[in-house]
């Protein structure tokens, strides 16, 4: 399923017609991690076959990746959550990191992502002893972006993701990308960062793209905004 997982995101980052991808679980849990049952044959395998990995290709991909928490994230499956850019989840969802627990090594970034996002502090309790986190715990740490009720999840996912379909696309892309790049970076550096692909953005327009941008602030200016 790990290998499928990573060739659908291949597939679907290269998709024209997708603008949003949305992630969810089917059942009772989000992703309830690896079967441990065939650990060595994935905890062995080549970790730098990009291809067949689920977590770098949700990196890789351009195109906007919304997490649908509808029951447990735990372990692998809450690195993939952390793959993702904006998670909406259930009243009832928990993330976990049991990998402590078990005696295995995070190998899908969440021994660096987790403590970027809620804190060193936090992460450090939240893996060290394998406690789960709610859904409410989560939102005010910043881990998630909303929590609904059961049963809305998707709804609401879909409802982030026509709020991104609206959008400029090109922009869309090309602001994500600075985004994640920019995590990576010290704040000097990413805002040089910021600087170089500004420039180089509106360096390539040409004078009717630059007269269509201001038709369209125009237009929409007139027009009240929509809310989330």
């Amino acid at each position: 399923m790990m290998v499928r997982l990573a060739h659908q995101i291949n597939a679907l980052g290269k998709d024209e017609s997708v603008r949003v991808i949305i992630l969810t679980g089917s059942g009772r849990a989000f992703c309830s991690g690896v079967d441990l049952t065939a650990a060595e044959e994935v905890f062995k395998g080549d970790v730098k076959d990009v291809e067949t990995n689920t977590v770098a290709q949700m990196e890789l991909c351009k195109k906007p990746i919304i997490g649908a928490i509808n029951g447990f994230a735990v372990t692998a499956g809450f690195e993939i959550a952390l793959a993702c850019d904006i998670l909406i989840a259930a009243k009832g969802a928990k993330f976990m990191d049991t990998h402590s627990r078990f005696g295995i090594f995070p190998s899908w970034g969440l021994s660096q992502k987790l403590s970027r996002i809620i804190g060193a502090n936090r992460a450090r309790e939240a893996s060290l002893t394998a406690m789960p986190i709610s859904a409410e715990q989560a939102e005010r740490w910043g881990l998630v972006n909303h929590v609904v009720e059961e049963g809305e999840v998707l709804r609401k996912a879909q409802e982030v993701a026509e709020a991104i379909v609206k959008n400029n696309q090109d922009l869309v892309l090309r602001y994500k990308a600075v985004i994640n790049d920019g995590l990576k970076l010290d704040l000097g550096h990413a805002l040089s960062l910021e600087k170089e692909r500004a420039h180089a953005y509106y360096s390539g327009m040409s004078k009717d793209q630059f007269q269509k941008m201001q038709e369209f602030i125009a237009g929409r200016s007139s027009k009240k905004p929509s809310k989330l």
